[in-house]
């Protein structure tokens, strides 16, 4: 049996790992509707049926490219995720190539995993996916012909700590309820926050960021290098309000500054577990 410690580095997708929403790419030009429009009829039903805003944008997807004549199944949602716009640094997977070999040089284990609210198809067609043990995201039940029928899971703001915990007592289904609230000690726990290090870029990751802080985890928000000055106000207050440790733009090249932050805290991981560098 391995003596690396199994540590997780856990991102949430859009605005994080690629720019905007991953439905923006080719989906919503394919449904002939415009970013805003969509997410405006999204707020609007959301509101005159006092909805879920995860459930309301997965069913008007849906309808809208059902009215459209628009196939929706699995591979139709994959080939639409192929053309994220990845941030820099991810496309050739040399990311998570680096930093897994830095965490082992150290004893650890690295293990990366998504929790989105975005549409866990589409991520799947992304060329970052191969990367990840395990993707949570947002998904679709299929009839028997492949047609996507109705959303199976909505993964929203609060619900994306349910999935640290998953991680953290190692289940990997959405199923099992029993295992997930199931006592098992600390002590026992596969992942523990200690371990864990929380990516995302902003409303949404609240709740994830700060649970994995006050479990003796790590935060990190990241932001769009390209974006000015103002829509880094959210970054400004999740800073001034303690809910992230650290804030980082979302570049993973080499030697960049996530790059850097991200190594400074697996040494820490490592250190913490027993570690210690050759003199």
């Amino acid at each position: 049996m391995s003596n690396l410690k199994r540590t997780a580095i856990i991102y949430d997708y859009d605005g994080t790992l690629a720019r905007g929403n991953i439905q923006e790419n080719s989906f919503l030009p394919a449904i002939d509707m415009e970013r805003a429009d969509f997410w405006q009829e999204v707020k609007r039903l959301t509101k005159k049926h006092d909805a879920d805003e995860i459930l309301v944008y997965m069913q008007l997807m849906l309808r809208k490219a059902r009215e459209r004549g628009i196939e929706v199944t699995r591979e139709a949602f994959r080939s639409h995720g192929r053309d994220s716009a990845l941030f820099d640094g991810l496309v050739d997977l040399s990311w998570f190539h680096r930093l897994n070999a830095f965490a082992r040089e150290r004893g650890l284990d690295l293990e990366h995993y998504i929790i989105s609210s975005g549409t866990q198809e589409m991520i799947e067609g992304s060329v970052v996916a191969p990367a990840f043990k395990a993707i949570f995201a947002s998904r679709y039940i299929y009839d028997d012909q492949g047609q996507a029928e109705w959303p199976s899971l909505a993964i929203n703001y609060t619900t994306k700590t349910q999935f640290l915990f998953r991680i953290n007592k190692g289940i990997e289904n959405v199923w099992d309820n029993e295992a997930i609230n199931a006592f098992m000690p600390e002590a026992e726990r596969p992942v523990p926050f200690a371990r864990m290090i929380f990516i995302g870029d902003g409303d949404t990751d609240i709740p994830a960021m700060k649970m994995t802080s006050h479990n003796g985890g790590h935060s990190i928000a990241a932001y769009d290098p390209q974006r000015d000055g103002r829509s880094l106000d959210k970054i400004h207050r999740l800073i001034s309000d303690r809910r992230v440790n650290f804030v980082a733009p979302a570049d993973y090249s080499e030697n960049a500054t996530m790059d850097i932050l991200l190594k400074g805290i697996l040494g820490r991981i490592a250190r913490d577990e027993g570690y210690r560098p050759l003199p």
